[in-house]
């Protein structure tokens, strides 16, 4: 058998949740061997959580002493196929003979989805009709219309998963669980945290923040707040950092709360509310120069989304908290169109589309 190597380059910790489908739809087809890497930093606490992941599915962690090392490792291995969640090193690590394949690490509100592209990349995984077509008028010619293989856990997760993650975090079976999940920045978390404890009295709150909120020092303070609401509040929750996949996370919540978050649109499969908390503090030169804030944001986008409840003030969450709970169904046909729109098809498949792609190129 002609065995095909394969390296996963991790850019960061939180693009795991979207590549691990696809070393799945790999493995099951047992004629690749899958290798994956991580850049190299400062703070080497990524890269063990990630070695650690790769050790419970029995595949190999590439690591060397410092980044320079670790790309010439990966230049010796001549991988046949490379997989990417945005640029980064590419130029560096691909051989002209590898097939170079992006499966973007991101579905957000940011513009950076359009302009982290490289011409080296032989397959783009898109996840959506639209965004296809967008790409394609735009003169892109190497996309595959494969859905975002992230949320193929969303099916493939077995119930006794989804009764772990509950009994894990102690979540109280009488009440509905509220899931918060907010972005790094522009983010919610200063003036939606304080309002958190109330919501607690009646409610499960999980708050899953973004990878930078733990790895980043200027946003080590959104893990601190949040690590004193979880010690002071018994039905408050704070995922660790190490638990960095969202996925089951989402099977358990009743509602969810976030704000330019890629997890807006994640979470429509679930055809369960959202909450968009349009409440940010800015940074101080993008409170001056505003123009220079908003044209990293796909504002069109932003304006296209009908399936939230939106608020533009902290002290109204908890009020639509209550009323979308007491509402269930009231957005459902939104977030079954919207799903459709953003989304493509969310049968748990898009790793197996994605990888007949690549073993048809």
């Amino acid at each position: 058998m002609n065995m095909k190597k394969v390296l996963f380059e991790t850019h960061h910790l939180y693009y795991w949740p979207n590549f691990l489908p696809v070393v799945e739809e790999l493995l099951k087809r047992e004629n690749y061997v899958i290798n994956v890497s991580m850049p190299k930093r400062s703070s080497s606490l990524q890269e063990n959580i990630l070695d650690n992941v790769c050790s419970v599915t029995g595949i190999s962690f590439i690591t060397a002493n410092t980044e320079e090392e670790r790309i010439n490792k990966i230049i010796k291995e001549d991988y046949d196929i490379i997989i990417v969640g945005n640029v980064g090193q590419l130029n560096q690590i691909a051989s002209s003979d590898a097939l170079v394949v992006m499966v973007y690490h991101g579905i957000g509100l940011k513009q950076s989805y359009y302009n982290d592209i490289d011409e080296r990349v032989d397959i783009r995984s898109v996840e959506s009709v639209a965004r296809f077509n967008e790409l394609k008028d735009y003169g892109h010619g190497n996309l595959a219309l494969t859905g975002f293989t992230k949320l193929d856990r969303l099916v493939t997760l077995a119930n006794e998963s989804i009764k772990e993650t509950r009994t894990k975090l102690q979540i109280d079976p009488s009440k509905k669980t509220v899931l918060y999940a907010p972005s790094f920045y522009p983010t919610s978390i200063d003036r939606v945290c304080p309002f958190l404890p109330e919501l607690g009295q009646d409610h499960n709150v999980i708050i899953k923040l973004h990878g930078f909120s733990w790895e980043q020092k200027k946003y080590h303070y959104q893990n601190i707040l949040c690590s004193e609401l979880s010690k002071e509040n018994e039905n408050i929750h704070l995922l660790a950092n190490e638990d960095f996949d969202i996925i089951p996370y989402y099977l358990v919540a009743d509602i969810l709360i976030s704000d330019i978050s890629s997890t807006i649109f994640e979470f429509l499969p679930r055809d369960k509310p959202i909450i968009q908390a349009q409440c940010y503090n800015l940074k101080l030169k993008h409170r001056i120069f505003k123009r220079r804030f908003w044209g990293k944001m796909d504002l069109e986008r932003q304006d296209s989304v009908d399936f939230t409840y939106q608020i533009s003030e902290p002290e109204d969450l908890l009020g639509m908290v209550y009323y979308a709970i007491d509402n269930m169904d009231e957005m459902s046909s939104n977030r079954i169109e919207a799903s459709e729109f953003y989304l493509y098809e969310t049968d748990g498949k898009a790793s197996t589309r994605l990888v007949d792609a690549i073993e048809n190129h």
